[in-house]
């Protein structure tokens, strides 16, 4: 089976993630735990990464467990799914978010 590329997984993960809620959650969770990683670093506290991991995750599950009813694509796609992940999130910042979801959802209805 060949490897998916991040073009082929980022309209599915659109449609993962319809809802506003869960990109909210998701855009929480990951900035988040970012922070919490920066705080590992700057005080050496690795107990600030577990943190990190656990918020992170926890805000995205909670959004597709709760709000969008579906599983994380985490699950299957790790590594395409946090390059989607931070994609998702440049989009929200940059405003062009609902356009993304919209193509996916139109390119599947075709």
């Amino acid at each position: 089976m060949a490897k998916m590329k991040l073009a082929e997984f980022w309209p599915r993960y659109m449609l993962a993630h319809q809802k506003p809620a869960t990109r909210w959650l998701h855009l929480i969770g990951t900035l988040s735990g970012l922070g919490l990683w920066v705080a590992a670093i700057v005080r050496l506290d690795w107990r600030l990464l577990v943190a990190g991991l656990v918020v992170g995750y926890g805000c995205a599950w909670i959004g597709h467990f709760v709000v969008e009813h579906n599983k994380p694509a985490t699950f299957g796609h790790p590594f395409l799914s946090f390059a989607s992940d931070h994609k998702m999130i440049f989009y929200m910042l940059t405003g062009r978010m609902s356009a993304e979801v919209e193509r996916a959802r139109t390119a599947k209805n075709r």
